[in-house]
């Protein structure tokens, strides 16, 4: 049943009828099918769930290469979509002035929070820096996955729907 309605989801993505999608076909189908706003303004996670699942497996169709997902990929796109949105409301929650970057000084005030979905930040200094990958003096979304992932983050109030990772 869920592979039927992967193959429902990926054909409405798909206006040309190729059997794999684009960035772009992902994005409308988003907005279209979906059509939910908070969803599609959530385009960061959009974009890391494409790239990671774009790569997850080798590309059966050398016509189109690498740069789209196929119906094997979509699976793992869904699942990918569903962690790296709690990420990005992770990291929403954080950036308190909606720049789309996290400074020192929102990091620091967001302690007693990220100890709930992380566990212990002993040198929170320290943990910035290491965060903060390319040195700019801010966290930005991907680096913040990188640390998400790391420590194993999991929002307190978000819905794991635990036979999710079974099907």
């Amino acid at each position: 049943k869920q592979w039927y309605q992967r193959r429902v989801a990926i054909t409405a993505g798909d206006p040309n009828g190729n059997g794999v999608l684009s960035l772009a076909e992902v994005d409308k189908a988003i907005r279209d099918v979906l059509a939910i706003d908070d969803i599609f303004d959530s385009k960061p996670a959009i974009m890391r769930a494409f790239q990671i699942a774009k790569n997850c497996t080798k590309s059966k169709r050398e016509d189109v290469g690498a740069d789209y997902i196929e119906f094997l990929e979509f699976k793992f796109f869904l699942l990918s979509l569903r962690q790296y949105f709690e990420y990005w409301v992770a990291f929403k929650r954080i950036d308190s002035d909606d720049d789309r970057r996290i400074s020192l000084e929102e990091f620091t005030a967001a302690k007693d929070v990220m100890e709930i979905w992380v566990g212990a930040i002993e040198d929170l200094a320290g943990e910035f820096e290491k965060i903060d990958g390319n040195d700019g003096g801010l966290i930005l979304f991907d680096e913040f996955c990188k640390w998400a992932i790391a420590k194993h983050l999991d929002l307190e109030d978000d819905d794991d729907a635990p036979d999710a990772e079974r099907h």
